[in-house]
C-alpha cells in the first residue's frame, strides 16, 4: 500500500472508520476514498456495484457495520444480522469482481464463543455456544470471517479479517439504548451530573471482565496488518493493560466526569459474557503495541463527547 495508493474506508463516520481516516492522513496516505451511506449503501447490491465499477479503490478497510450494545443486540436480531451480513456479502463481491489488492474486515471480539479460556485466541472461533444477548450479531460477523476465507480459497483474494476489542474514543456513539458500554455510560453519568442525580443505575451486577481499547491505537493496527499481514485466520488487536470488571470501569468514569454519586446495579438485568480478553500475541508481533492510557483516553472522549453536545 503505497502513500497515493487509493484506499477505500467503508465506514468512515463511525467510530473506528474516523480514527483510521485519521491515521491514514498523518501516515502521509493522500487517496482515501469515503462515502456516506446516504452516498452509498453497502445493503444495497447495486449502489455497491456502481460505487466499486466508478472509484476502483485498491484496497478497503471494511469498517462498516450495525452496531450497538447488548440492548440492542437482544431487541433486534433480525436487523443485526441481516444488515451486516448484506454490507459484507455485497462489499466483498464487488472488491473482488473490480479486483481489489487488499482487503481486511474488522469482526469483533464478543464473536467468540460464550465459555471460552481467557485470554481468547482465534482457534476458539466455533468451539463453543455464542452470548445469546448477541448471536445474531455474532454469527453474521463470523460469516464475515469465513466469507474473507472463502475468496481467498477459491479466487486468491487476499482478503483478510481481525478481531478488536471492545472500543472508545472520539466520535462514539452516545445512545442511552443502543451504544456499547463506555459511551453508555458516559452519557448516563454526564446526565446524572448535569441533573444533580444521587445515584446512576446500570445493568447487570457489574462483575463482567471486559478489555477495552482506544480507537486511534486500533487504526494504527489496521494500518500495519493491510501492509504486513497477509493469512486466512483473523488477528485479535486489545490492549491487555485495559482489562477490568465493568464496576471498575464505571468507577472510572464517575470520576473522570466528576459524578459523585451512587453506582447501583440492576441485577434483574443481564451481564452478557462473563470475561471477555485477548491473546494479542500475533499483532505485537508485527511490532504494534496500544500507547493510550484508559485514564487519559477517557477523558479525551469526554472531551469529544462535551465538544459535539451530546
Amino acid at each position: 500500500m503505497n502513500k497515493d495508493s487509493k484506499i477505500f474506508v467503508a465506514g468512515h463516520e463511525g467510530l473506528a472508520g474516523s480514527a483510521l481516516c485519521r491515521e491514514l492522513a498523518a501516515q502521509g496516505y493522500t487517496n482515501i476514498v469515503t462515502a456516506s451511506r446516504k452516498e452509498v449503501d453497502l445493503t444495497v447490491p447495486q449502489e455497491v456495484r456502481w460505487f466499486f465499477s466508478v472509484h476502483r479503490p485498491e484496497y478497503v478497510f471494511l469498517v462498516a457495520a450495525k452496531v450497538g450494545g447488548i440492548n440492542a443486540n437482544d431487541k433486534f436480531p433480525a436487523e443485526f444480522i441481516g444488515q451486516n451480513l448484506r454490507i459484507e456479502d455485497n462489499t466483498l463481491r464487488y472488491a473482488h469482481s473490480y479486483r481489489v489488492k487488499k482487503l481486511i474486515f474488522l469482526g469483533s471480539a464478543c464473536i467468540y464463543p460464550r465459555v471460552a479460556p481467557n485470554p481468547l485466541k482465534p482457534e476458539y472461533l466455533f468451539t463453543g455456544p455464542l452470548e445469546p444477548t448477541n448471536s445474531a450479531y455474532a454469527v453474521a460477523k463470523l460469516a464475515g470471517i469465513e466469507m474473507c476465507k472463502a475468496y481467498r480459497k477459491q479466487y486468491g483474494d487476499d482478503f483478510i479479517s481481525c478481531l478488536p476489542t471492545n472500543l472508545y474514543g472520539p466520535h462514539d456513539h452516545y445512545s442511552l439504548e443502543n451504544s456499547h458500554v463506555i459511551p453508555g455510560m458516559v452519557r448516563r453519568f454526564h446526565e446524572a451530573k448535569e441533573r444533580g442525580d444521587s445515584s446512576v443505575t446500570l445493568w447487570g451486577d457489574g462483575s463482567p471482565v471486559r478489555e477495552f481499547l482506544y480507537s486511534e491505537d486500533l487504526a494504527r493496527a489496521l494500518i500495519i496488518l493491510m501492509r504486513g499481514y497477509s493469512n486466512p485466520e483473523p488477528v485479535n488487536i486489545g490492549n491487555p493493560a485495559n482489562v477490568f470488571e465493568l464496576r471498575h470501569v464505571a468507577n472510572h468514569i464517575a470520576q473522570t466526569l466528576g459524578f459523585h454519586g451512587e453506582i447501583r446495579w440492576d441485577t434483574t438485568m443481564p451481564n452478557g459474557t462473563p470475561a471477555r480478553y485477548l491473546d494479542c500475541t500475533e499483532i505485537f508481533e508485527l511490532g504494534w503495541k496500544p500507547e493510550m492510557g484508559f485514564q487519559v483516553g477517557l477523558a479525551y472522549a469526554y472531551a469529544d463527547f462535551l465538544m459535539r453536545g451530546l
